[in-house]
């Protein structure tokens, strides 16, 4: 692909990259010729690419020493290997279910490709040309990335700025991954496209932090897992987690949604336990708050989704007697306004029965919003619900898959991702040591829930967050 130049690259990168055979990235694909025959790259001065090429086998053995690290150390240990990719953002896993599927990541065998052109910090790959060396970059799984970024500095450049990010955004290409913890400091994310596992960084805290309730929210490129006095942010630029900006207001127990690279949560409670009706939106480019008008009514343990691009938050407790809610609430960015909606909230659990949960045990709604349409997840009845915009009111659609159970909602995650419901859970059993994550395309008809995996976890889920980037 880079003519002119000898270069060792490992097999870590997914599309191997050898002689004799294609290299098909997406919308760009470049030929090798094995028989002495022009490549469609190669300059008019066959000669001179000649020569050029001679010259590159010379300095073959100086290559470890680029200062640039545009390639790969051809006599670099495993260890040393592993330790770039999970520098540059990814600490991959592959299961061995999905390992035919994703490649062996773990092999650490080089192949040789003839590689050519400086690698100018504007080229990224000389022959082709930035621009398209990005149009074939966007369209990339990110799951590849950690590689990509191994290859040159150039590449880890415009990964680790976020500039890449930037551009899949301004170009519609988004990729939904899962991000989940079992345990209060270890996070997973889990690619459903290629259905590769990754091992977040461990979170560095104290006890506090530990013991305390979380809430956790997907925004752009990052992570971020709040409590009532701190919030922590993760970046898969740098694979690292680092404090993050304080709220206004500090809170837990809030509703939040995120749109892009935009977040809002509204409500909660503040440290002196008051119950609120303020809002906040925050910008992951800027990494900066900002207030919103308050909501109508004061309430915490809400949920909240963005639809047909406004904010909603549904449900909680509210008032001074920290009553149910059973309405709604609907914030227009263009307008800056909320307007309540009644009857929004789902039943909750055991009101069919002719009893009520006390407020404070039952988990928030479980709700998810797919291509501007509502669900919720009955976990008292294992049913899916969908809300009837019109009419506003809810209707069972389907059932949920029958090793979600929970806690009175606790334990259980119930999202969006991309076009599709992702249920997360495990049966609550002693001898339980597993999750399973189960998909359902809504717009494929009613309930049929496709099991994308299972992993040795802990059957409860802690927190959850989809992030699409």
């Amino acid at each position: 692909m880079l003519e002119g130049r000898s270069c060792l690259v490992s097999r870590r990168f997914s599309r191997s990259c050898q002689v004799g055979s294609n290299w098909d990235c997406m919308s760009c694909r470049i030929q090798f010729d094995t028989k002495g025959g022009k490549h469609p790259l190669e300059p008019d001065n066959h000669h001179e690419h000649q020569q050029r090429r001679k010259a590159s086998k010379l300095s073959e053995q100086q290559l470890d020493e680029r200062p640039d690290g545009s390639c790969d150390q051809a006599n670099g240990s495993e260890e040393n290997q592993e330790a770039n990719l999970i520098d540059d953002g990814f600490d991959v896993n592959v299961s061995s279910d999905d390992h035919q599927q994703s490649g062996d990541l773990s092999d650490q065998s080089d192949c040789y490709c003839e590689a050519g052109g400086s690698m100018h910090s504007d080229s990224l790959v000389h022959a082709i040309g930035r621009d398209n060396s990005i149009s074939c970059l966007i369209r990339c799984s990110r799951s590849d990335y950690g590689s990509i970024a191994s290859l040159n500095r150039s590449f880890r450049s415009l990964i680790r700025s976020g500039e890449l990010y930037r551009l899949r955004r301004q170009n519609g290409v988004v990729e939904h991954w899962i991000y989940f913890s079992c345990d209060s400091l270890e996070w997973v994310a889990f690619d459903p496209l290629c259905r590769r596992w990754m091992n977040l960084p461990r979170m560095i805290s104290n006890e506090c932090f530990i013991v305390s309730d979380k809430e956790s929210l997907a925004v752009g490129t990052e992570l971020l897992v709040f409590t009532r006095y701190t919030i922590f942010r993760y970046s898969i630029l740098t694979n690292s987690w680092s404090p993050g900006t304080t709220m206004k207001t500090p809170r837990c127990l809030f509703g939040s949604a995120s749109l892009g690279e935009i977040a809002i949560v509204a409500g909660g409670s503040d440290e002196q336990l008051n119950i609120l009706r303020s809002a906040e939106l925050y910008n992951s480019d800027t990494q900066e708050w900002e207030e919103l008008p308050s909501m109508h009514k004061p309430r915490k343990m809400c949920s909240a989704v963005f639809m047909d691009g406004k904010f909603y938050v549904i449900g909680g407790i509210g008032g001074t007697d920290s009553k149910v809610l059973t309405c709604g609430e609907e914030y227009d960015p263009k307008t800056r306004r909320w307007r309540e909606i009644p009857d929004m909230a789902p039943l909750r659990a055991g009101g069919s029965q002719g009893f009520q949960m006390p407020p404070s045990a039952e988990a928030p709604p479980l709700i998810a919003s797919v291509n501007n349409e509502l669900y919720a997840a009955d976990h008292n009845n294992m049913e899916v619900l969908k809300f009837d915009k019109v009419r506003r009111l809810w209707f069972t659609v389907g059932r949920l898959p029958e090793r979600a159970a929970s806690m009175h909602g606790w334990g259980l995650a119930f999202r969006a991702c991309g076009d599709s419901l992702v249920v997360i859970g495990g049966p609550r059993a002693a001898s339980a040591s597993f999750i399973e994550l189960n998909s359902w395309v809504p717009s494929e008809g009613p309930p049929e829930w496709n099991l994308l995996d299972t992993k040795r976890s802990s059957s409860f889920v802690h927190n959850c967050a989809v992030m699409g980037c």
